[in-house]
């Protein structure tokens, strides 16, 4: 869905005020505040949410993957446990845990004990109201390094559920057509390895004015 692609440019003004355009030789570590794209390296789907409930399970609003690099209803912002525990412009380490609020719709991304409507696996939603809703929003970043690297490919286990944010590519129909079902799995694979893309990044500073975007 992308009826949220013109809300974006104010939505993002109004997270992050005084951006500073740019971009540096290194990509660097995805740092706390900053707002970004997820995509599936498996599948080549980017993580995305809209105004669209599930019709079985929770009924929450619906998380899916899409091919579409363009779509605002793609954007995601990187959040603690708690504002004080992710700092903005503060790198994001390996095995923290972490809350992706959806920019559009300020709801976060959650999971829960109800089986996703296509593949049977744990149903992923987006849960919450202008960035708050429970501790099953909250998923471990789980890399290699001391901090997660825009170029690196992460996984996020669900701090509560224990699963893996996942896509297997079973397709929606109406009225989300070819839409990937996004879920959660209990186990490693590869099926759930996520790389950060297009976004606006804040950059590591003493200088809060300082940012960086991609």
């Amino acid at each position: 869905m992308r009826g949220g692609r013109r809300l974006f440019p104010l939505l993002l003004l109004a997270l992050l005020p005084g951006l500073c355009h740019g971009r540096e030789s290194a990509p660097g570590a995805v740092t706390c505040g900053s707002v970004l794209k997820l995509l599936n390296t498996r599948h080549s789907v980017r993580l995305h949410s809209h105004e669209v409930k599930y019709g079985s399970g929770s009924g929450q609003q619906s998380v899916t993957g899409v091919e579409a690099s363009d779509d605002a209803n793609s954007y995601w912002r990187i959040r603690g446990k708690s504002d004080s525990s992710c700092q903005r412009g503060t790198p994001v380490k390996c095995g923290q845990a972490i809350r992706l609020t959806h920019v559009n719709t300020g709801k976060n991304l959650h999971t829960h004990h109800f089986p996703s409507p296509l593949s049977n696996n744990q149903e992923v939603s987006a849960f919450g109201d202008d960035g708050e809703g429970d501790d099953l929003d909250f998923w471990i970043v789980q890399c290699s390094g001391t901090y997660w690297e825009r170029e690196d490919a992460v996984r996020f286990k669900h701090v509560g559920t224990e699963v893996f944010l996942s896509i297997t590519g079973e397709q929606y129909g109406h009225p989300i057509r070819g839409q990937r079902e996004v879920h959660g799995m209990p186990a490693a694979n590869h099926h759930n390895y996520w790389k950060a893309m297009e976004g606006v990044f804040i950059k590591p500073s003493l200088d809060p004015a300082k940012h960086d975007e991609l």
